[in-house]
């Protein structure tokens, strides 16, 4: 990776730990995947963070229009940001922050890299457990999600700020695609979907991410956790409000939004 995208990746980490944006017109920006997931990458190694799964992104056609993308895309989870819920997430009004309700898999087999592609079958019996889960996103760049392109986004950790996972369910091969789930803030209904909504079926996303991942020689381990794309849209949250994502027989995630300390 160039000098200038290694710049790009410093100041994209120091945006996100100081709350900050960042300009992209004053920046080198990846022009192809490879450069976009580098970026990624380094910032992954500035992190010092233990890298502990994968979140998938811009599974919906709504969220692909929104980025200005037409396929999915991925960002490492950090276990510094990866949290149980009940809980509360500091977030900052510049980074644009938004709430997604996702059904988020811990494998307990691995899905190493390999020519041919998995299987659905393969991939439902990698699955170890399955749970509610909200993740909160928003953009280091200034200016937001929308728009930025799949690169800019795949850069910036798939705009991740925080991932919150509810009660764990062991896995039996279920039909996730008209399982119900709701959004509410502050007590007021927001987005509704299902897990048809992500690419069809969550299984789908998650058969995306082991092909993307064995075409980098990089594969899907046991243990990790993978939050496959949002079931209800994107919902504008704020420091003061309190977010609830209700899964019907997964229960309930639950955010409560905080300002940073002075």
């Amino acid at each position: 990776m160039d000098r200038d995208l290694q710049v790009l990746a410093q100041h994209l980490w120091d945006a996100r730990c100081k709350g900050r944006t960042i300009n992209p017109s004053e920046y080198r920006l990846p022009t192809s995947k490879e450069e976009a997931y580098a970026v990624q990458c380094e910032i992954v190694a500035l992190s010092g963070s233990q890298h502990c799964g994968y979140k998938i992104g811009s599974t919906s056609k709504e969220a692909q229009a929104i980025l200005g993308t037409s396929e999915p895309g991925a960002g490492s989870l950090l276990r510094s940001f990866l949290y149980e819920s009940p809980t509360q997430v500091c977030v900052v009004s510049d980074h644009c922050p938004a709430v997604e309700a996702e059904f988020a898999f811990r494998l307990g087999k691995n899905l190493l890299p390999r020519a041919a592609p998995y299987a659905l079958e393969e991939i439902s019996l990698a699955i170890e457990c399955v749970a509610g889960s909200i993740e909160v996103v928003g953009s280091r760049f200034a200016g937001g999600l929308r728009g930025q392109g799949r690169f800019l986004t795949t850069a910036d950790g798939s705009a991740n700020i925080a991932l919150v996972v509810g009660r764990w369910h062991s896995w039996q091969d279920q039909d996730l695609r008209q399982h119900a789930v709701t959004m509410t803030i502050d007590g007021v209904s927001q987005g509704t979907g299902t897990g048809e909504r992500v690419l069809g079926n969550p299984l789908y996303a998650l058969s995306w991410l082991a092909g993307s991942l064995s075409d980098t020689e990089r594969g899907l381990k046991a243990g990790e956790i993978v939050a496959t794309g949002t079931c209800t849209g994107l919902d504008v949250v704020a420091p003061g409000v309190t977010a609830i994502a209700d899964f019907g027989n997964f229960g309930c995630v639950e955010i409560e939004f905080t300002a940073p300390t002075i």
